[in-house]
């Protein structure tokens, strides 16, 4: 019987010889000229790395605005926006160039993603035609800057609650825009500092004396480069990263605009002013509104996990150059990828990374056919926009954690070389930080990708906030749930596939079969899952207020949806390896696969010991059989990493990559 003293095999399996190119052209996929494009700019613009170090903030601003409106003449960053206003009519182009700027400047990628993201998303997607007759084509070209004005500095995941305020005006037909008290000043606004002309400005609608929830209206805040009459303007001053965007705060005393600057798409004031929307339903018009802006969700999750890439790639490289101490030749000293902990420290993280891409790979997806007339994003089809939405919050968090944890792992492999600045780690970690934060707290969200599961995508979704979820599960049988997630038929087929590895059993049996990994972490996600709805109903049927239920589980709400999406991304790496043709390639890609997958479970293995569905044996096989996979991935990690074609140009770290 195996124990986990047993010596480490001495066997030397050959390798998979990786097709670099055909592995690249499979992670590219539909869209490989669209990234070769980008790819294109990112070396002519390469520079921009190091003028982040010498300029002034200032004058690095300036750069960062002049490389974004150069990119939009090759018409990268327009190619989600109709032809007829110069964009390139697909939004699936429209993330996978986005996905690829996350190669370079970070600043650069987020002015294109403020610009052309949000600002200009806002108004495509929130607007109707006479927006998009006056706005799209300059703002497509980088003439017309813009900002997108939600976050408050008292309300950021709140929105609903926003404190700033639009009253219709029916003698004037305008609308007056003021900003209620001090927290009410919009904040953290990208292009608002120095840049923005426009801003789509997010406020409470008041039509009558009746408050009909948050709007979106065009609101001009500077000409000739100075503020405009009633807006106030404030620099946010420097930041951790990120400093080539000019983030500031707004503030808005009684500013008019016309009637015609609502964006009407979802509802609209008449001259006389009658509020008027094909959405009756006031929480249902709000999170449809939102829904359409899931665009900028996506694209930030997308943005990290090639952040991550970027890390990765230097650090393995260096790994696979740098010697230290002799350990199995006299001769010479020992490559640091050749050391079995630095083997543990970043091939499960290039595991991860192609997993996180290829999960990545089904939401884009997703959202080209949700906004491309597949399926409908205002109402025809609910159920896919509602897990749309779901699965673009739970890979965005996912994907930003992942980042963070990936660079600094890396930067840390690199030694003292990593510190310094021309190996980019200084600023991947500075710029990356606030994906975790922006576009949504990940925290916020994957309480998101709960409520769709503890509700299974309910027709009232929209209408249900915490409160309303805990009292819609608490309604339900805890049978009721359990049935819609099938635990109760879940726990006899898991049975039946994985051996618990009991003294009499064969430890190792199953671990490197994709459907038993996939039950392992189906179990763990439904069981997880249903425990939370029976201590949401234990707490209602004790009396508890429904906030403070939900407050005592929301650990138990992240822990499901985190398990849900982790399952959903292992789910995303069987997929994509079981479409790869016979031949190395996918011997490689299984191997990722596998890799992943049991160092998913494994750092979760006190959970599933708990649940009964590891034995102390197994868990000491998985450990040794992730050992083993990282011995067999070594030969290949610097060509997996090759792969992500990434242009030498904006790796920098000369002595560190060769």
């Amino acid at each position: 019987m195996a124990t986990d003293t047993a010596a480490p095999s001495t066997a030397r399996p050959v390798p998979p010889d990786v097709d670099v190119p055909a592995l690249r052209a499979l992670l590219d996929g539909r869209y490989a000229e669209v990234r070769d494009l980008v790819r294109t700019n990112l070396a002519a613009y390469a520079d921009i790395l190091e003028e982040a170090e010498e300029l002034s903030v200032d004058d690095f601003r300036g750069r960062v605005r002049e490389v974004v409106v150069e990119m939009a003449g090759t018409g990268q960053t327009g190619m989600g926006f109709p032809q007829q206003y110069g964009g390139g009519g697909d939004i699936g182009a429209s993330i996978a160039a986005f996905e690829t700027l996350a190669y370079g400047d970070l600043s650069v990628l987020v002015k294109v993603g403020v610009q052309f993201g949000l600002f200009g998303g806002a108004i495509l997607q929130l607007g109707t035609k006479r927006h998009h007759d006056a706005y799209l084509a300059d703002l497509v070209s980088g003439r017309l800057m813009g900002c997108f004005a939600m976050t408050e500095s008292g309300h950021g995941s709140n929105v609903q609650a926003l404190g700033t305020v639009a009253t219709y005006d029916p003698a004037s037909e305008e609308f007056v825009v003021t900003t209620t008290r001090e927290d009410a000043r919009k904040d953290y606004i990208g292009n608002a500092a120095r840049h923005a002309e426009l801003a789509v400005v997010f406020a409470q609608l008041e039509v009558g004396g009746t408050s009909e929830g948050v709007h979106a209206f065009v609101v001009p805040i500077r000409v000739g480069g100075e503020p405009c009459a009633g807006v106030r303007i404030e620099d946010d001053g420097r930041k951790m990263g990120l400093n080539g965007v000019d983030n500031g705060r707004l503030w808005f005393d009684g500013v008019r605009v016309p009637r015609t600057a609502l964006l009407d798409r979802f509802a609209s004031v008449t001259p006389d002013g009658r509020y008027e929307s094909p959405i009756e339903n006031p929480n249902r018009r709000f999170f449809t509104m939102l829904g359409t802006l899931v665009q900028g969700r996506v694209c930030v999750g997308g943005a990290g996990i090639n952040a991550a890439k970027v890390a990765l790639a230097v650090a393995v490289r260096y790994g696979d150059r740098r010697r230290q101490f002799e350990a199995t030749s006299e001769a010479e000293e020992e490559l640091l990828l050749d050391y079995g902990l630095h083997q543990r420290r970043l091939l499960p993280l290039v595991a991860r990374t192609y997993a996180l891409h290829f999960a990545q790979e089904v939401v884009a997806a997703q959202l080209h056919e949700v906004f491309s007339g597949t399926t409908s994003p205002d109402g025809s089809d609910d159920l896919a926009r509602r897990e749309l939405e779901s699965r673009a919050a739970g890979t965005k968090a996912l994907g930003t954690w992942h980042a963070t944890r990936t660079i600094q792992e890396c930067r840390e492999a690199c030694g003292g070389a990593g510190y310094l600045a021309v190996n980019r780690f200084a600023a991947l970690k500075a710029d990356t930080d606030v994906f975790t934060t922006f576009e949504g707290d990940n925290h916020v969200l994957l309480q998101l990708v709960a409520k769709g599961l503890l509700t299974d995508y309910a027709s009232d979704f929209e209408d249900l906030d915490q409160l309303g979820t805990v009292r819609f599960v608490a309604g339900l049988a805890v049978e009721t749930i359990i049935e819609k997630t099938s635990v109760h038929k879940l726990l006899e087929r898991v049975r039946d596939l994985l051996p618990t590895g009991g003294e009499d059993g064969d430890a190792e049996a199953g671990l490197l079969d994709a459907d038993h990994q996939l039950a392992m972490l189906r179990f763990r996600e439904e069981h997880v899952l249903a425990g939370v709805a029976r201590r949401l109903k234990r707490g209602i049927d004790q009396g508890l207020a429904p906030g403070e239920v939900f407050s005592r589980v929301q650990d138990h709400v992240v822990a499901a949806a985190n398990a849900h999406v982790e399952r959903l991304v292992l789910e995303a790496f069987v997929d994509k390896v079981r479409s790869v043709p016979d031949g190395d390639n996918r011997v490689a890609l299984r191997l990722l696969c596998d890799l992943f997958a049991l160092t998913t479970i494994e750092a979760d293995r006190a959970w599933f010991m708990e649940h009964g569905r590891l034995s102390v044996q197994r868990s000491k096989a998985i450990s040794r059989e992730v050992n083993r996979l990282c011995r067999a991935i070594r030969p290949i990690a610097v060509p997996l990493v090759d792969a992500w074609g990434i242009p030498p140009e904006v790796l920098r770290a000369p002595d560190l990559v060769g």
